[in-house]
């Protein structure tokens, strides 16, 4: 990374007041309540990471293990991972412009995608929102349209895509 201290960690309960507002700034349009955003960390805290910049959040990832070809719905409780899980789904990555620029991000990505093979996943996915299609593009993802999705994509924004990186 290019910044002194700049470190992502993982992310504990006492981290998700600072998820919240940095989620608040980050993706307004976006809401998801607290118990959705403590939801995810706490089913997969492999998948949950603060970044720290001089020992101040900065920013967020959520991820965990999914089913390929399907998104969770916006600001739903997921209740458990499923037991079938084949691909290992990005939920959301947000940085305060503080630390965009600085390698974070590309950081977390590379690191999520070792974990991914260790795993065993042969996929990564997420949903690309606020324009951020070209970042994932950059780091391997592409666009897949899926039958049916279009209408669950909505649920995010009206621009938002599908996006998966083999990891073969």
């Amino acid at each position: 990374m290019k910044l002194k201290d700049v470190a992502w960690r993982a992310m504990s309960a006492f981290d998700l007041p600072d998820v919240e507002k940095i989620a608040a700034q980050v993706h307004p349009s976006f809401f998801e309540e607290p118990a959705v955003l403590a939801e995810k960390q706490q089913l997969y805290r492999n998948g949950a990471y603060m970044l720290e910049i001089g020992e101040r959040p900065s920013g967020y990832v959520l991820s965990h293990p999914w089913a390929a070809r399907s998104i969770p719905a916006l600001n739903a409780l997921l209740v458990r991972l499923p037991p079938d899980a084949d691909t290992y789904y990005i939920h959301d990555l947000a940085l305060l412009p503080v630390a965009r620029r600085v390698g974070a991000a590309s950081h977390i990505v590379e690191a999520f995608a070792k974990h991914a093979r260790a795993q065993g996943f042969a996929t990564m996915s997420l949903v690309a929102v606020n324009h951020s299609q070209g970042f994932w593009e950059r780091h391997g993802f592409a666009v897949e349209e899926i039958p049916g999705m279009e209408e669950r994509l909505l649920g995010y924004e009206a621009a938002a895509k599908f996006m998966v990186k083999r990891l073969s």
